[in-house]
């Protein structure tokens, strides 16, 4: 990208096109490849990097990286598809640092080495930062800036619990995660040393999610952010941090996570309803999408820590589910903010007479957000709602008043914007959804009435990691003991 021709924008934005559609269709031979009777991580490639230090270029995928992927190279194209009006300044850089985020985000998913996670953890930082600090809105700065130093505290802490793991219970001698994975098994990490490294990890993870109380860098860096910025941060940077508890806090601090279970579950139901009713009374619609995803996060996290096997299949499966249809409902409103310049709701009224194909897309995704049955959220509820019913009844009739809220926020803003008269003289003349648009939305509605309809094809790869990491606590006396 950095070779093209500067003056040679249409170039730059095919060849940034063209090479985030072939990453996908490569990326396809990881789902056609996989076997989902293997469960140990595929696909591994391992280089020696820094061999005085145990550091390894190490990558390996299991069912939950494989979909965490697939996510993002589909979302990476329509990004692109998204940016190709809007974006007219320092376009070069721009598309530079979508595909250097891209790369990044696929190495946190991919990297079995806890010093190259931490590499591509932080990697991600910096094209995300630029993306909303040039071209997001007019108090982009102050968003970029508060994004980035809530990250970096956080991912400061993790570093500091990464190198105790290495000096402790890797002898000194590697930061492969498989292999401290059975030191520890064999060595287990005492009860009180647990809680101190899981605070540190998953303080970095529940910023990235975010997690209330830890969510306020979130409504202002989606709301300054481009378009293309706001699908990969709602898409694919939030899920990193549900990706992390996960991958290393669940399988590697199993008595801490059992200490801090009631404390995460409060929280992530306090989410579910606080990011409800503060997107119930926003004027904002892409500022109510933004807290709408701190809610929908809380119910990934409620399933994760259900801990069992329907609620942390569930929160992998809502992890997805929220990508696409949170991605699209950023990629919409985005359109109709490129027509009018302004996202506020009252501006808006009686546009799906003007903008009917838009208007339907809109609503049908809308359905998605809130768990309409045959679409893609409904499924992932369900099983978090489900687990969580298994694990202790009250967490599951709390959280639900969360899919109540959601209905009446999201379709109270559906009827403002596009039933009714049209208000505003403005409106009347308003193009609707162009081939460019369409081409970058249909994708995910395809996804999003596939997992509605017909889920399994998804979940079946969750099973064996889902299982793995039960047994690994002893998976079904903790789910007696929970019951109880």
């Amino acid at each position: 990208m950095l070779f093209l021709p500067r003056r040679a924008e249409n170039l730059q934005r095919g060849f940034a096109l063209f090479i985030t559609t072939i990453t996908f269709a490569l990326s396809l031979g990881l789902w056609f490849g996989f076997d989902n009777g293997q469960s140990g991580y595929q696909f591994g490639e391992r280089f020696s990097w820094i061999p005085s230090l145990g550091i390894n270029y190490l990558l390996g995928i299991d069912g939950v990286s494989l979909l965490l992927i697939l996510l993002t190279t589909l979302l990476m194209p329509i990004c692109i598809l998204a940016s190709w009006d809007p974006i007219k300044t320092k376009v070069k850089e721009y598309y530079f640092s979508f595909l250097l985020l891209e790369a990044a985000m696929i190495g946190v998913f991919a990297a079995l080495d806890l010093f190259l996670f931490y590499v591509f953890w932080e990697g991600v930082l910096i094209p995300m930062y630029l993306l909303i600090g040039i071209w997001g809105g007019k108090n982009r700065l102050y968003a970029a800036i508060k994004f980035f130093l809530y990250t970096l505290v956080g991912s400061l802490l993790m570093l500091i619990a990464i190198l105790y793991l290495y000096f402790n219970y890797s002898g000194g001698g590697t930061f492969d995660l498989v292999n401290i994975l059975e030191l520890a098994k064999q060595h287990p990490i005492p009860p009180t040393v647990q809680l101190w490294l899981f605070a540190a990890f998953s303080l970095a993870f529940a910023i990235k999610v975010p997690m209330f109380p830890f969510h306020t860098w979130l409504p202002d860096a989606h709301t300054e952010a481009p378009t293309a910025g706001s699908i990969i941060l709602a898409g694919v940077l939030l899920k990193m941090g549900t990706y992390g508890f996960f991958r290393f806090s669940l399988p590697l601090f199993s008595s801490a996570t059992d200490a801090f279970m009631p404390y995460i579950v409060i929280l992530a139901i306090i989410g579910i309803i606080y990011g409800a009713l503060v997107a119930m009374v926003q004027t904002d619609v892409k500022r109510l999408v933004a807290y709408s995803s701190v809610s929908h996060l809380g119910f990934v996290m409620l399933g994760m820590f259900a801990l069992n096997h329907q609620g942390l299949s569930g929160s992998v499966l809502q992890m997805v589910n929220h990508g696409l249809s949170t991605g699209a409902l950023f990629l919409l409103v985005g359109v109709i903010y490129e027509r009018r310049h302004t996202r506020d709701i009252e501006a808006f009224g009686g546009i799906a007479a003007i903008m009917p194909v838009y208007s339907t897309i809109f609503l049908i995704v809308t359905m998605s957000s809130i768990g309409l049955p045959i679409l893609n959220g409904f499924v992932g509820e369900f099983l978090i709602l489900n687990g969580a019913m298994q694990a202790n009844w009250p967490w599951a009739a709390w959280a639900a008043t969360g899919v109540i809220l959601s209905a009446i926020y999201m379709l109270w803003m559906v009827q403002r914007m596009f039933f009714g008269p049209v208000k505003h003289e403005e409106n009347k003349a308003l193009a609707d959804i162009n081939w460019k648009e369409l081409a970058a939305v249909i994708p995910v509605l395809v996804f999003i009435v596939w997992i509605g309809v017909y889920p399994d094809t998804f979940l079946k790869v969750l099973d064996l990691p889902v299982e793995k990491i039960l047994a690994a606590r002893g998976g079904i006396h903790l789910q007696t003991l929970l019951l109880k």
